[in-house]
């Protein structure tokens, strides 16, 4: 007898063909194990920022229904001294806080990298304000620059108002800040410094480079990428700050101290002007994206 052999498209079977992306198959497996963290992802981050972006275009004190205003926040909010103010203080701290963390850090990292003595209480030291709140942080920085008895004035033997004056309240908070984000950026910068073989170090030393023309010629090119990194962090971060400025100032003396978050806060929480807090909201996150891109075009470029 002869054997007859049925194909599975002759029996009427045809495989289900899988959705595919750029010619490979999707694994949809790997969507299922995602999706503990991309739904509340999508619930609570992406949908509120989409509802924020349609609520600053809205008159809304969160009873109530939005009301459509159109661009009326954001002319209210351009027209207003105060939120001039509010965005000249957040770009002065980052002016004082980026350069000085992401100095300090590399210094800090440079300490504990060649191992010198107190490396290791150093190593500590240097890391363990990063992990402290940032109300405890303000507290004590309140302690610390009080005009008559704060610890600053007292050994340096000066009546400076760190906290009460318009010309020093930012400098102040500026200084608490670099103190509470240090560690972050000391952090990054001495993992790559480890990173540097120790080998590019000694073939420099054999061309006659010193210490100081090996860390600017070959670390710092080294570990550009970790540079660009801790600014960008940093610049982020500072554009936001607000904690500090609550704790230590309440944006005071004057407005002197005030941040466009605080600002924000202000707006939003205390006085249910949402519709103008999410269109502030919006401005600020237009302007830290100009400036982000700004920066790592400069950085590019120097590279």
């Amino acid at each position: 007898m002869s054997s007859i052999t049925i194909t599975t498209e002759e029996a009427g079977y045809r495989p289900r063909r899988k959705a595919r992306w750029k010619g490979r198959p999707i694994d949809w497996s790997a969507y299922f194990f995602l999706a503990p963290f991309l739904v509340p992802f999508l619930l609570f981050t992406a949908g509120a920022i989409l509802f924020g972006v349609y609520v600053a275009f809205t008159d809304w004190g969160i009873l109530g229904a939005p009301e459509w205003v159109g661009l009326k926040n954001f002319e209210e909010a351009l027209s207003e001294e105060l939120v001039g103010k509010a965005f000249l203080n957040t770009l002065w701290y980052g002016v004082i806080i980026v350069p000085s963390v992401a100095i300090l850090g590399f210094i800090f990292a440079i300490f504990v990298n060649q191992r010198w003595p107190g490396f290791l209480l150093a190593r500590t030291a240097f890391y363990a304000p990063n992990v402290v709140s940032a109300t405890v942080i303000g507290l004590v920085w309140v302690w610390i620059l009080d005009t008559q008895f704060g610890l600053i004035n007292q050994y340096l033997g000066v009546t400076i108002p760190w906290l009460t004056s318009t010309d020093w309240s930012l400098v102040g908070i500026s200084i608490a800040s670099i103190w509470w984000d240090l560690g972050l950026a000391f952090v990054l910068f001495l993992a790559a410094l480890q990173e540097v073989d120790s080998e590019v170090r000694e073939a420099a030393a054999i061309d006659g480079a010193n210490r100081f023309q090996t860390l600017w010629y070959v670390v710092l090119p080294m570990i550009r990428p970790t540079i660009s990194m801790v600014i960008t962090l940093q610049l982020i971060s500072t554009l936001r700050i607000f904690s500090q400025v609550h704790v230590m100032t309440n944006g005071g003396p004057a407005s002197a101290s005030t941040s466009v978050i605080h600002y924000i806060y202000n707006f939003g929480i205390i006085k249910y002007r949402l519709g103008y807090a999410a269109a502030l909201s919006l401005m600020l996150f237009t302007v830290i994206l100009m400036v982000t891109f700004l920066q790592q075009r400069l950085i590019r470029e120097s590279e």
